[in-house]
């Protein structure tokens, strides 16, 4: 068992102390304090170790010993003043890990058309492939002519697996976020958790796109689209299953809000799981560092006081939080998706038809927006195609980005998570039984109903 250290804590303490050791006898909990003095008199009188400040003042990770159940300490903390709350440091993965991706031999609409053609398109300055410049998937949420006048201009904090800072598409939009999973400010690169021959293979491409590709299974969550040679040279190995997965989310960010800036945050491994407490981390964190939008691809199964705490310090600060609602196939609820005050997004194809693989239902999602075969960035300057709910919140995530920065520009007040929710419920009637909520995204209606809200605002 490798020692962990029990911290001497100052009163500057902030993110960055060091991490809990990865032990079979220890199990970390997430504890709110009301001070750090109090949270230390905590860990003092039932044996915690305080592993790190998540947010100043008030919330830590801190370990107990396995043989210690979350229930005893419960009972035991319930009647203290140092302790508000204190429950388990849940783990979670991303929901790409269900697996909803077709077999690569078998590409769906629009993939199969992405693989005929290698033509190049201009976008927003930088030559990018057409079958990402041109998808189906912008046409159907009817945002072209909104994203002709508007390009956006916020921050996109982007919870996940990290970005490629090297990709040519997003390296000019990139803002310095934080490495939750290695304590390390910067721009939280995917590049570290994939060996050196890997990354070589990856970023050692000199073929152009236009001599065509070869669709390799990326895990669950879709196919890499990569030059032969680059094929020839990976195998299902080489690539933890989850790798990328931030970059992919990005891609479509970019995409609908290519003004906007994006900061990633990482608080997820490759192999797709995450432990709670880096994800409550990166929340503050957003909020505190200029985000206007998260993006939460992800979702708990069980509802939890420090994340709903976290959401809520959030939206007091005027961001707006967008959430997959998971992949599944069952209304069961997730969280942060099924929080009133987060936008739940559920998947559609771009026939605007529920998603096999998608959960559904009035009470966690607020609108749905297509999750199929969506042609995106991936690591080493390639292209994937992807399925899944958390490309689906990543569509909508730059929509809002877009109607965040209508706003800002036509209105003199500020508007909160709820108004944009509203603006995002003047949707197609796609799907008329509630299970997605108020419908298919449709960013033209959406923008109409803030334009109108200027209106009203100048009688």
């Amino acid at each position: 068992m490798r020692h962990l250290w029990k911290v001497l804590v100052l009163a500057a303490l902030s993110v960055a102390l060091s991490r809990p050791a990865n032990s079979q006898n220890a199990n970390n909990f997430i504890l709110q304090s009301p001070s750090l003095a109090q949270a230390q008199a905590a860990c003092q009188t039932y044996g915690l170790t305080l592993v790190s400040t998540i947010h100043a003042p008030d919330t830590y990770l801190v370990q107990a010993s396995a043989s210690v159940s979350a229930h005893q300490l419960t009972q035991w903390t319930k009647h203290d003043p140092n302790v508000k709350k204190i429950e388990p440091s849940a783990t979670l993965s991303v929901p790409e890990n269900d697996k909803v991706a077709p077999n690569a031999s078998t590409p769906t609409y629009p993939s199969t058309n992405v693989l005929a053609t290698g033509a190049l398109a201009k976008l927003y300055g930088s030559s990018a492939w057409l079958g990402y410049a041109q998808q189906p998937a912008v046409t159907s949420i009817n945002a072209t002519a909104v994203i002709q006048g508007n390009h956006g201009a916020g921050i996109v904090a982007i919870i996940d697996t990290g970005v490629d800072p090297q990709n040519v598409l997003l390296a000019p939009v990139l803002v310095p976020g934080y490495d939750f999973t290695t304590n390390t400010a910067g721009f939280a690169s995917e590049l570290g958790d994939v060996n050196q021959s890997t990354a070589h293979i990856l970023f050692q491409s000199t073929a152009h796109i236009l001599f065509g590709v070869q669709a390799v299974p990326i895990g669950g969550t879709g196919v890499g689209l990569f030059d032969s040679g680059t094929a020839s040279s990976l195998n299902s190995n080489a690539i933890p299953n989850d790798f990328g997965h931030g970059t992919m989310v990005a891609g479509l960010i970019h995409l609908v809000a290519p003004g906007a800036q994006i900061m990633p945050l990482k608080a997820f491994q490759a192999d797709g799981s995450a432990d709670e407490s880096n994800v409550i981390a990166a929340i503050y964190y957003a909020a505190d560092h200029g985000a206007s939008v998260i993006n939460m691809s992800f979702g708990f199964p069980d509802i939890s006081d420090a994340l709903m705490k976290a959401i809520n310090y959030a939206s007091r600060k005027g961001v707006v939080c967008v959430a997959s609602v998971g992949n599944e196939s069952k209304a069961a609820l997730v969280y942060p998706a099924a929080f009133g005050n987060v936008i739940g997004v559920a998947s559609v194809s771009n026939q605007n038809q529920l998603s096999s693989f998608s959960n559904y239902g009035p009470d966690m999602v607020t609108v749905a927006a297509p999750g199929e075969a969506l042609v995106t960035t991936y690591p080493g300057n390639h292209y994937a195609v992807v399925w899944g709910t958390s490309f689906s919140a990543a569509l909508v995530s730059g929509a809002t980005d877009l109607l965040i920065q209508a706003a800002k520009d036509n209105l003199a007040g500020e508007l909160q998570e709820a108004d944009f929710a509203r603006a995002l419920k003047h949707a197609q009637a796609c799907i008329t039984d509630g299970s997605v909520g108020a419908g298919c995204v449709d960013l033209n209606q959406a923008m109409k109903f803030i334009q109108s809200m200027k209106m009203q605002g100048t009688k």
